[in-house]
């Protein structure tokens, strides 16, 4: 079922957790048979978030769509905070006061609410975010995509931000914008900015759409037209300039709504995945002067198996099977199956069906998407968060406005099975899923889920290990590369195997996972080799490293190992 004809069915059917804590094996693996399981520690973490719409009964495009979420460490403590997107009353219709949320790690399970004394309990729109630090100071700062405007926050190192918009070049600039990335396209060492943008839509431009000629609707996003994305290049003086027509990014058919980064050919040059509502896919094919291609017709990702283009919402990108090339995973309406795309010499291929993802998703609406090694077992798990846009789509057959969110257990193999009733603490509850991110927020060295729902709460589930499995982690520190390492390639060895993991902003939808990179290693407790590649071209190796901690990798000053992680 595609918007179209599930709108048209519509108008037919409706005319505080200590950190350390020790497990017992057996009770766990009662409540989980998975090696793992998702506790619910929203309340006692201290995250209370109601995310508003603004819904009235305008029925307004943006309601459907909000909002995203992030893990970043913004006071450069070490401990992962989180920042939660909002969106607000529309003019003439204000009911309540509502901004987006910073909540401070108290480095002991527990959150503190510090949007206002950081700066940032300011009124807008918002829809998703991306961290950054595109000044290079060591700390990093906040993109939010709006309706509207949207708004670049500098963080001054202080434990504060400070609204940059209008001096940094990205001002007097109204759009529908999504999902975003921070990037360094050139390679010159620092980061540039890549937006998605979604409709030509404001609420004095708004259709009416209606499935009974008398009461509106929420339109399909045939009925406006497309917009293209932009790219900003940071020109290093704390401004940006808008290369988005010099760089062939420009495309007015678009309509995207996620954004993953990628190394498509290995060049060592990031190339960029778009996820397109009803429009093709793009694969922006890094040029190395300074230009796109889009490539993603012949490369295999554009459209479905059936050579249709899908309602593409999230997408992350990551080496799933192990082949040593990114696999691709987008979520898409219902019906339409989540598309699970394995990548080989720059061709694709959606393997949804055989892997065990495709009919396990073709009655959910998806949204966030992320490869994430919840069991530590080596192999990368998919995680999908799901959701519909209307909630009288409750009239239609099965399915359900609120839906469950989706765990895809990797056997190793590229072969998935949908394990979420298995995990425990509610985390298979339905939602109106939207962002999605991961962080290891307690520091104990697995993944830990953060969850956000439209015009309703977040959720946050800490990751505990039943019988617990080895990781090893990396934080990158660029020094001559832009200072976040975006872009860099981390790749361990290990027992005649290997994993890869590439340091990158963006991915899910609408919404930031954590800088660092974790690797799962089973039983191990230690690696033979890492290989770290520098965005700037800088290659290095260490050998013999002990899992059950974090390394700090410094570009051109060594590896640091810290007690824990």
């Amino acid at each position: 079922m595609n918007r179209r004809s599930f709108l048209r069915g519509i108008g037919i059917a409706s005319a505080a957790v200590p950190f350390s804590r020790v497990l017992s094996a057996a009770a766990a693996a009662q409540s989980s048979p998975l090696g793992f399981r998702f506790v619910d520690v929203t309340a006692s973490a201290g995250i209370q978030f109601p995310h508003n719409s603004g819904a009235y009964g305008g029925k307004f495009l943006p309601e459907t769509l909000g909002s995203g979420c992030a893990f970043l460490d913004y006071d450069g403590d070490g401990w992962q905070d989180i920042l939660l997107i909002n969106s607000m009353d529309w003019p003439g219709h204000t009911r309540s006061r509502s901004t987006l949320h910073l909540y401070r790690n108290n480095r002991n399970g527990t959150f503190t609410d510090a949007t206002h004394s950081t700066g940032l309990d300011i009124e807008m729109y918002g829809m998703g975010v991306a961290v950054g630090d595109y000044n290079n100071d060591g700390f990093p700062d906040i993109l939010v995509t709006c309706v509207g405007q949207n708004r670049l926050f500098k963080n001054t190192g202080k434990g504060t931000f400070i609204d940059v918009t209008k001096s940094s070049g990205l001002g007097n600039r109204m759009g529908f914008s999504t999902s975003a990335l921070w990037f360094d396209y050139d390679r010159d060492g620092l980061l540039d900015l890549f937006v998605c943008n979604y409709v030509k839509w404001s609420p004095e431009h708004d259709v009416f759409c209606s499935l009974d000629g008398k009461h509106k609707s929420y339109c399909t996003p045939e009925a406006y037209r497309g917009a293209t994305c932009w790219l900003f290049r940071n020109k290093g003086n704390g401004t940006f300039e808008d290369v988005t027509a010099t760089s062939g990014i420009f495309d007015s058919s678009s309509k995207s709504l996620g954004v993953a980064m990628l190394d498509d050919d290995k060049d060592g040059w990031p190339d960029l995945l778009v996820a397109n509502d009803t429009q093709p896919n793009k694969l922006y094919r890094n040029q190395r002067n300074g230009t796109f291609k889009d490539v993603g017709v012949e490369a295999g990702l554009a459209f479905s198996a059936e050579g249709k283009a899908r309602a593409g919402m999230g997408v992350d990108v990551a080496d799933f099977d192990g082949s040593g090339s990114p696999g691709v995973a987008i979520t898409n309406f219902d019906n339409e199956m989540i598309g699970l795309y394995r990548g080989s010499g720059g061709n694709y291929v959606d393997v949804a069906m055989q892997s065990g993802v495709g009919l396990a998703s073709k009655n959910t609406l998806g949204f966030g998407c992320v490869f994430v090694d919840a069991d530590l077992n080596g192999a990368l798990d998919l995680v999908a968060v799901n959701g519909h846009i209307d909630d009288t789509v409750r009239n239609i057959r099965n399915v359900g406005y609120a839906q469950p969110p989706q765990l895809f257990v990797n056997n190793g193999k590229g072969v998935f099975k949908e394990a979420a009733n298995e995990v425990g603490g509610g985390f298979s509850q339905p939602k109106v899923g939207r962002g999605l991110a991961y962080g290891d927020f307690d520091r104990d060295g697995d993944i830990d889920i953060l969850i956000t729902t439209n015009n309703g709460p977040a959720y946050l589930y800490r990751n505990d290990q039943v019988a617990p499995n080895h990781s090893i982690r990396f934080h990158l520190i660029g020094t001559k590369s832009n200072r976040d390492a975006i872009g860099a390639s981390v790749q361990i060895f290990h027992a005649g195997s290997s994993q890869s993991r590439l340091v990158k902003s963006g991915s899910s939808y609408l919404s930031q996972s954590e800088l660092p990179v974790t690797f799962g290693l089973g039983k191990r407790d230690k690696i033979d080799r890492v290989v770290l590649k520098w965005p700037s071209g800088r290659t290095e190796e260490y050998k013999n490293l002990a899992s059950g901690r974090c390394y700090e990798c410094t570009e051109s000053k060594g590896i640091t190992p810290r007690d824990g992680f």
